[in-house]
């Protein structure tokens, strides 16, 4: 199906390619399922019925919110569906997990518990269900790595492209402010820009984003300084193209090899960053639902609680493994010795 959209023979072939290799294939779509159940994930773990009967009326609570009051619960604003008597016609059907991210088990006689048949991967200290956590958690995780990658990628590719395209003094004086910025400890900046503000997705996106474009601009600047003299380029200046017609349809197209094959991996290494800050507390605001942040809990209780270091790590461990074999077959696939 994706052959019948590709047009062009030569990312035909290099998709082809690709798809001889059978590990990379099913990692893009074990990767590409797991996302979509992140990103869909109320309606797998939540602690609202998707779909309910109660007295001869029908409610959606994943889609809707309603009051204590219309499920005759008069102590409270927010009706607890658990305690619901779904008996004769009242009747609940509930998602695969039957917690959502902040919600506290009160049965368990201790935090953390270990892995039961209501919680099946265990809980958190305060009594939270880690595969609820962990679901939603790879949400943020992909949103963090994709959102970096994309900005970084694209200013790096503009910065990177227009100073090969140029050349001469423009090149020279922007190569020397990129190796300027090079050397600045990133990080630790990072570390210290976060802890002076309170931190959150999109500020976790913006500070990584400052220095995330340098790396990409030296490869796509080579790219550009080594295609700006081929004919294809003289050829399209020789009928009257414009400079921008010749940056965008003719430069650039011919400019991404080294774009795509990084990619998997700069997402994985991004996937990283996240879960170390969050291991280290300069990540997402708590409560958010954060790998890093049970691996910072599987440390404070490694005795107590293994379920808090086996089920995330192995969880990161498949996500970088699926992202690593993507990439190695995407390099293989741009290779132009093949």
């Amino acid at each position: 199906m994706i052959e019948f959209f590709i047009k062009n023979d030569i990312t035909l072939k290099r998709w082809r390619r690709f798809k001889k290799r059978r590990l990379a294939m099913a990692s893009a779509w074990l990767l590409a399922l797991a996302c979509a159940l992140s990103f869909s994930a109320e309606w797998w773990a939540n602690s609202k019925p998707l779909v309910m009967k109660w007295q001869g009326e029908y409610y959606f609570p994943v889609m809707k919110d309603y009051v204590a009051t219309t499920f005759g619960q008069t102590e409270t604003v927010i009706p607890n569906y658990r305690t619901l008597e779904l008996t004769g016609d009242n009747w609940a059907l509930w998602p695969l997990i039957k917690w959502d991210p902040f919600e506290s088990n009160k049965q368990v006689d201790r935090y953390p518990s270990a892995p039961s048949s209501d919680n099946w991967f265990g809980t958190d200290d305060r009594g939270r269900d880690i595969a609820a956590r962990l679901l939603y958690g790879l949400r943020y995780s992909m949103s963090y790595a994709v959102l970096v990658w994309l900005i970084t990628f694209t200013v790096g590719t503009l910065a990177g492209g227009f100073m090969g395209w140029r050349g001469g003094v423009i090149d020279f004086w922007g190569q020397r402010v990129v190796e300027v910025l090079s050397t600045v400890p990133q990080f630790f900046l990072l570390i210290i820009i976060i802890s002076i503000f309170k931190p959150s997705l999109f500020l976790l996106v913006f500070i990584s984003c400052i220095f995330g474009w340098i790396s990409i601009s030296y490869y796509i600047r080579a790219e550009f300084l080594k295609n700006r003299k081929k004919e294809f380029v003289e050829g399209a200046r020789a009928v009257g193209a414009s400079q921008m017609r010749v940056f965008f349809r003719h430069l650039l197209p011919n400019s991404l090899g080294p774009l795509v094959t990084f990619s998997p991996f700069v997402i994985s290494g991004n996937i990283v960053a996240l879960a170390s800050l969050d291991y280290l507390g300069f990540g997402l605001n708590p409560p958010t639902p954060s790998w890093g942040e049970l691996l910072n809990q599987a440390q404070r209780y490694f005795t107590v609680g293994w379920w808090l270091a086996v089920y995330p790590a192995l969880c990161l461990f498949l996500t970088l493994t699926m992202l690593s074999l993507i990439g190695e077959a995407t390099r293989d696939a741009m290779d132009p010795r093949l």
